[in-house]
């Protein structure tokens, strides 16, 4: 591993201290990671749930470092004067939010340049900060770690492009296995003299190369680095998709190869128009989509999934022990939010206690999504009481959460709006229901007005609520409740109560109180 920066000798890597003193902590305390790119400069700040940390500061700059690099093989001149001013920027910003001291990594660009060494002695003299330089197979690493923070378990192969490299890393039983760097990256591409069938001939030899070293790879498919991201939001335009977000945003081959004609057939600018991409960003992506087109045809992946995660988040990842790693990122983030943001905190766990039995039939939902909303059906009440119901939806289909799909999202989605709302009907959230099939709008349906109800109970004197008991083919529903609940079982108690069983087909329904 090429490492450069006094930093990097510590034990604890790029950071030079313990991120994760306590394997049991539940919460992050602010850090900052500055990520100086072959074509953008970012910061991001991580705050929150240790497992699942989340974006509290994101901000990139379209510096383009690497800009003509391969021609020259030194840094863009312009590219170094935008970054330069992009960092001093950020450092300022993280010293004014109180971190210290912001960690910074630099990729292939400031690597690979003859004139990279000047460059981070011209960052460290002018802001004070160390770049700590990777080599590509430790860029195609973290990048595979950033994978693993997001979906636990994760197998296939992690590609991550950046302005002038693209790397490959193997997923196997949630670890990184073969790793390689190659010059893939679309500004290095832009050099290749011939024209477009010079450079799809370079790009075909080369992902053979990578074929062969790489081997049989034909599992998932993660792509990491904006010029994917900007693809995929592509590939949302074209398809009409209803949610925008990219982090989990699957693809088919299929799609892929329609999308890479989209791109070819269409005006760059009339797609910039209509999906909001930068001018520095969709210049990379014609060149782009014709590796991920060559990648596709040569790895023939089962399917392709976006992951917002990478370099940054696999340097946390690095940080934290087992332990860590082998909690569900989603239930984390989800504890970490009613903590912060509920009420009476503590209480989702007795909800999802009293709810859950309503939910023993084969094809039930994931028991760790039921878990998940009874965690949040708490933390939107700051909304107004009129979109409530929306907001929920909302913040939890486009929240920074990891370890689900879009389709759970839009699940925890509809269940939430049900704990404010008993009906959807003329919602402006209609397209996005269409996403779940009718079976799973109906337990959505279920688990929002159980939740309704049973958080009608939460001041309990005893703290306990009772039980439900669900039997479907006598359609017959049996509520016991705790004697604590006396007095908070009245009028608004009750209808919320029969709606639930009016969602279940509950033709039999009995109150008993302990």
């Amino acid at each position: 591993m090429d490492v450069s920066g006094d930093a990097a000798t510590e034990d604890w890597g790029p950071f030079g201290r313990p991120l994760f003193d306590d394997p049991g902590a539940r919460a992050l305390g602010r850090v900052g990671v500055l990520d100086v790119g072959s074509n953008s400069v970012r910061m991001v700040i991580f705050d929150g749930a240790a497992r699942s940390p989340a974006y509290f500061f994101n901000e990139k700059v379209m510096a383009g470092l690497g800009a003509g690099m391969a021609a020259t093989g030194r840094l863009n001149p312009g590219g170094k004067v935008r970054a330069l001013a992009a960092i001093k920027r950020f450092q300022i910003l993280a010293k004014r939010m109180g971190i210290a001291p912001l960690t910074a990594v630099a990729t292939a660009a400031v690597r690979e340049a003859e004139d990279g060494p000047a460059f981070r002695e011209d960052v460290e003299r002018e802001t004070g900060l160390r770049l700590w330089v990777i080599d590509g197979e430790e860029e195609a690493r973290l990048s595979a770690q950033g994978v693993l923070l997001g979906w636990p378990g994760a197998y296939g192969l992690v590609c991550d492009i950046g302005g002038s490299s693209m790397e490959l890393a193997e997923l196997q039983d949630g670890k990184v296995g073969k790793r390689i760097s190659t010059k893939l990256g679309p500004q290095r591409l832009m050099t290749i003299k011939g024209g477009k069938r010079a450079i799809k001939a370079h790009i075909k030899d080369e992902v053979q190369t990578l074929a062969k070293q790489m081997g049989n790879q034909n599992n998932r498919l993660f792509l990491v680095g904006g010029s994917w991201r900007a693809i995929a939001r592509i590939d949302m335009d074209r398809r009409e998709y209803p949610l925008a977000v990219l982090h989990e945003y699957r693809m088919s081959r299929k799609a892929v190869l329609a999308t890479v004609d989209y791109i070819t057939e269409n005006d760059p600018a009339d797609i910039r128009a209509r999906t909001g991409l930068g001018e520095s960003r969709m210049a990379l992506v014609p060149m782009a989509s014709l590796v991920l087109k060559e990648l596709v045809r040569t790895f023939k992946p089962h399917d392709i999934a976006i992951s917002s995660y990478g370099i940054r988040e696999g340097m946390l990842y690095e940080q934290m022990p087992q332990r860590l790693r082998d909690r569900d990122p989603l239930i984390e983030a989800c504890r970490f939010a009613e903590h912060k943001d509920a009420r009476i905190a503590g209480f989702g766990k007795r909800l999802y206690d009293f709810v859950k039995p309503l939910f023993k039939s084969r094809g039930a939902p994931d028991t760790r999504l039921i878990k998940a909303a009874c965690l949040l059906h708490d933390v939107s009440w700051r909304a107004h009481p009129d979109y409530r119901h929306e907001v929920c939806f909302d913040e939890v289909t486009r929240a920074n959460l990891g370890g689900m799909t879009h389709q759970e999202r839009v699940f925890l989605g509809v269940a939430l709006l049900h704990r404010y709302k008993n009906s959807r009907e003329s919602s402006r959230l209609e397209p996005l229901f269409e996403m779940l099939d009718s079976k799973s709008i109906a337990q959505a349906e279920v688990l929002g007005k159980a939740m309704r109800f049973g958080a009608m109970l939460t001041a309990s004197e005893d703290g306990e609520i009772g039980s439900l008991k669900f039997l479907p083919k006598k359609k017959q529903l049996q509520v016991r409740l705790a004697p604590g609940t006396r007095g908070l079982y009245g009028e608004v108690a009750e209808a919320r109560l029969q709606s639930l069983a009016n969602a279940l087909g509950v033709e039999d329904l009995i109150v008993k109180a302990l």
